[in-house]
């Protein structure tokens, strides 16, 4: 049995055994106590029957009532000033422990991460008087010499030579001061390439000497090389699409080029589909070029579609924001059931951007996301009709709380048209499912062509999304969306959805499992998502 005051009760009993001696009792408290800053408890320990009864008085919780901060070194008075400045244990404040480790840890990484890769701390002191209840705090510190970077050295590198490396490395050049942010910038970066299956970028520990004012250290880049070949298989289920198998070919190193191919086979209840892309390295702008090839076969709301294309594309990042240019050409013959068939063949251009701020981009708590498309085609050159496609859409994480998120999201789309006929169906629009109006069929709510539902020149849709975590791991989430798509601003008539749903927080991303009542059909889907904002 413990008796203390219900903060001093709160901090013990989740450390207390059940199974020890009260003089064991009596010196865990202490150890404990000591480390929130009560030095002087009063402790008494009594048995009765079975049980002991600690009792505890604290005492008066030690206090800072001195701080002595020193950084010694080649290091701006400004610079060191601030960093003083914002200890983060003042006079004042109440002496912790885990405080005290903080606060020294925190001026040290600040100039081990800028120019200082050799900085030490190198005395610190809490000198404690629990008569008195105060903490004299003492830390020094010595930069030491301020690096720059060195000579870029590689290890590891077999069938790449640096220049790939130098294609991707916007961060670090030599005579650049030392920044552990662009280090560590550089290795995510090369990272996520697919040529490496682990990456290490340091400078090099046998140079970090010397007592000059700035030296200049090598950079060590270590790697190694992801195989030249990968073959992969998996299976699924979408509740858009039906079960899915899919096999995957992969190599980084095309023709000995560094040219990294993608080729596959994805079977799906509603879509097959095969696919080849090449993707290139960065250029001198930092663009990413790729090319592609793909057949599909789709048959959904009615609608059989066979579509082979072939396209390049542009990718580049400017700060948040990201461009994409695409040039792609395709072919597609249409079969709505009841319908006449139809082939229409398009060479559409388009431009696309995306601006991103949030905190965690595959688990965001909050920000924005904003899309704008544009593209077209004409009679003129390679197509069957002329048009002009509009699409932006918006998504927006608003916190609720330190856990809970309201996450709206919009989007709205024009193709500008005589007609829809002769566009092919990806320039037109669709909606209903998952990621879309949840409590409808997928791509079920369209225009009617025959018996079947196919794409129009106008897409609106808005949903408002409120998730509320249990714990670390599991959600719960309630939605209500509302959208169409349709070939005439006279038959706007939203459909709704609303409904309920579970999240987990997957290592790809939160999963959704969507229980949702189409309003317009009165039934019930469930809807299965990967909830990454685009």
């Amino acid at each position: 049995m413990l008796e203390a005051p219900d903060e001093i009760a709160e901090l013990l009993s989740p450390y207390l055994p059940d199974e020890a001696s009260g003089i064991e009792l009596q010196k865990l408290s202490r150890e404990i106590l000591s480390t929130e800053g009560y030095f002087a408890p009063q402790i008494s320990v009594a048995q009765k029957a079975d049980e002991w009864q600690l009792k505890i008085d604290p005492g008066t919780r030690t206090l800072i009532t001195r701080v002595n901060v020193t950084v010694d070194g080649k290091i701006e008075a400004k610079i060191r000033d601030e960093m003083i400045a914002a200890w983060t244990l003042p006079v004042g404040q109440p002496f912790r422990q885990a405080d005290w480790d903080r606060a020294k840890q925190q001026i040290l990484g600040q100039l081990l991460a800028n120019d200082f890769a050799g900085a030490r701390l190198l005395d610190s002191e809490a000198e404690i008087d629990p008569a008195k209840a105060s903490a004299k705090l003492t830390a020094s510190y010595a930069t030491g010499p301020r690096y720059r970077i060195g000579a870029l050295r590689f290890e590891g590198l077999e069938r790449y030579d640096p220049e790939l490396i130098a294609r991707y490395n916007r961060m670090v050049e030599p005579g650049d001061a030392y920044r552990e942010d662009q280090l560590n910038a550089l290795q995510s970066t090369l990272q996520a390439t697919p040529y490496f299956s682990s990456v290490s970028v340091q400078l090099d520990q046998e140079a970090l000497a010397g007592d000059d004012e700035q030296v200049d250290v090598p950079l060590l880049i270590r790697v190694r090389e992801r195989p030249t070949h990968r073959l992969s298989f998996g299976a699924g289920f979408s509740s858009n699409t039906g079960a899915r198998v899919e096999f995957n070919y992969h190599t980084p190193n095309l023709f000995s080029q560094a040219w990294a191919l993608d080729a596959g086979i994805r079977l799906e209840q509603k879509k097959q589909l095969a696919y080849s892309d090449i993707f290139f390295p960065p250029d001198e702008k930092n663009r990413r070029h790729s090319l592609g090839a793909m057949t599909e076969n789709t048959y959904i709301q009615g609608l059989r579609s066979d579509r082979n294309a072939i396209g390049g594309q542009s990718v580049r990042q400017r700060g948040s924001i990201e461009q994409r240019l695409g040039l792609q050409w395709q072919r597609e013959y249409l079969e709505p059931d009841g319908a006449q068939a139809s082939t229409n063949i398009a060479l559409v251009p388009n431009i696309g951007w995306t601006w991103r701020k949030v905190d965690n981009l595959l688990d965001p708590h909050q920000g924005i996301v904003l899309q704008a498309q544009i593209g077209g085609a004409t009679k003129a050159l390679l197509s069957d009709q002329n048009f002009i496609r509009l699409y932006s859409r918006y998504q927006q994480f608003i916190p609720l709380g330190r856990r809970d998120t309201l996450i709206l999201h919009g989007e709205l789309g024009y193709t500008l048209a005589d007609s829809r006929n002769g566009i092919p169906q990806d320039y037109l629009f669709r909606t209903g499912g998952a990621n879309s109006v949840r409590g409808y069929p997928y791509q079920s709510l369209g225009v009617t062509e025959g018996d079947a539902t196919v794409g129009g020149r106008y897409l609106g849709g808005f949903s408002v999304e409120a998730t509320h975590w249990l714990d670390n791991d599991w959600g719960i989430a309630a939605f209500i969306d509302a959208g169409d798509a349709l070939d005439s601003l006279q038959d706007i008539k939203p459909a709704l959805g609303y409904g309920l749903g579970t999240r987990w927080r997957s290592p790809a991303g939160p999963l959704g499992v969507d229980l949702a009542y189409g309003q317009r059909i009165n039934e019930l889907h469930l809807h299965f998502s990967l909830a990454i904002p685009f």
